[in-house]
C-alpha cells in the first residue's frame, strides 16, 4: 500500500472489550487516521456442533443473550471511536473467532488486522492469546498485535 493510498485503507480489528482489544481499537483510530476502521465481535461457537454463522443469518444456536451483548460489545467501540471524533462500522460474526477473522480479511479486502494481545477471562472470553497467535500466522494481511 502506497501512502497515497492510505486513505482508502481498511482495518479490522477483533473486539470483545477487553483492555488489550481496546488498546487495539485505540491504536488503530490513532495510527489509521484515514482508514475505514471495522470492529469486529465474533460469538464463539465451536464449528465442530454447527457451521459458522453469519450476518443476518444469526439465528440460533446463537442466543438473545449472545447477540444482546455483542450489540453492547459494539457500541463501546462505537462510542470509543466517536470520542476520538471518528467513525466506526461493527460486525458480529459466529464461530471460532481466529477463523472468522481471517476470512473476514481474505473476503472483504482488509490491508490490516490490529489486534488485542488477548482477550477477556472467564466464559466470555473471545481473543485468547492463542487466537491472537493464530491470526498472526494464518492471515494473508499484516496483524499489528497490541498490548
Amino acid at each position: 500500500m502506497t501512502r497515497e493510498h492510505a486513505g482508502d485503507s481498511r482495518i479490522l480489528v477483533p473486539y470483545d472489550g477487553s483492555e488489550p482489544a481496546t488498546a487495539a481499537l485505540e491504536f488503530a483510530l490513532e495510527t489509521f487516521p484515514d482508514a475505514a476502521i471495522t470492529a469486529l465481535y465474533v460469538i464463539p461457537i465451536a464449528e465442530t456442533t454447527v457451521e459458522p454463522l453469519e450476518g443476518p443469518e444469526l439465528r440460533l444456536p446463537i442466543t438473545e443473550q449472545a447477540r444482546e451483548y455483542a450489540t453492547d460489545l459494539l457500541e463501546e467501540a462505537t462510542a470509543l471511536a466517536a470520542s476520538a471524533d471518528r467513525e466506526l462500522e461493527t460486525e458480529v460474526a459466529a464461530g471460532k473467532p481466529e477463523r472468522r477473522i481471517v476470512d473476514r480479511v481474505t473476503d472483504e479486502g482488509y490491508e490490516t488486522i490490529v489486534i488485542g494481545s488477548h482477550g477477556r477471562d472467564g466464559v466470555s472470553r473471545v481473543l485468547l492469546g492463542s487466537v491472537a497467535e493464530s491470526v498472526v500466522r494464518r492471515s494473508p494481511v499484516p496483524v499489528a498485535v497490541v498490548r
